[in-house]
């Protein structure tokens, strides 16, 4: 793999996991030592993870990771639920009934799965779930729009971390939404997708309210209105 390749998918990884927060300045002088790479290839990653939405080059020479807001999440969704809505639709007629009768009883155990092996082993079934889906949908087309907005949302996904019972109520949805594609019923799939999409919407929003919230509020030594 080449040197920029190498770049890219360890920082996609890193700002897509919250390794690299959003709002950090993205040096290419630390950058490049950290990774061991020269400046050239270090470049092009940036230069393709601007193009993806990943790092925010607007502000000047320096990118950064931009930030996840309501406004930006809430707009993503709109287009995720219209394609993912179409795609449960398609995976439902087209599926093979065995992948999704295997992720049903994944999501069935997801109790077991976090308290095993963390929320990196449950987002491990839930991404053998999208590439499923993918698959099941047989659409390029569709499958290249699904992961330009899907890409844009891993990081506000990844905010449910901080709430457990949430994931046990996404992986309940996820296993009623393999139910139906594994049994080709193509309506329930996709109602069952919207009420998955829309929980979790209202999770991360919730989330993102609360963090702006605690950042805004004053501090234990910040000077009270009296004694300003």
């Amino acid at each position: 793999m080449r040197a920029s390749d190498l770049a890219y998918e360890s920082l996609r990884d890193d700002i897509l996991n919250w390794r690299i927060a959003p709002g950090t300045a993205l040096s290419e002088t630390e950058l490049a030592l950290r990774l061991g790479v020269s400046r050239t290839p270090l470049r092009a990653a940036l230069a393709r993870l601007a193009l993806e939405g990943l790092v925010d080059t607007s502000r000047g020479r320096t990118g950064v990771v931009p930030d996840v807001s309501v406004e930006s999440i809430a707009q993503q969704f709109e287009v995720r639920e219209a394609l993912e809505l179409q795609a449960a639709r398609l995976a439902a007629r087209r599926r093979d009934p065995q992948v999704f009768a295997e992720l049903a009883d994944s999501f069935a155990h997801a109790s077991e799965t976090l308290a095993s092996g963390g929320t990196e082993a449950y987002y491990a079934v839930v991404a053998r779930f999208d590439a499923a889906m993918d698959d099941a949908v047989a659409n390029p087309a569709m499958r290249s729009a699904l992961e330009s907005v899907r890409v844009h949302l891993v990081r506000a996904r990844r905010l449910a971390q901080d709430n457990p019972r949430r994931l046990i109520q996404a992986a309940a949805e996820h296993r009623l939404i393999c139910e139906a594609v594994r049994d080709g019923d193509a309506e329930l799939a996709a109602s069952a997708t919207a009420v998955h999409l829309r929980g979790s919407l209202t999770t991360i929003t919730a989330t993102l309210q609360k963090r702006a919230a605690d950042e805004s509020a004053p501090g234990p030594d910040s000077p009270t209105q009296e004694g300003a």
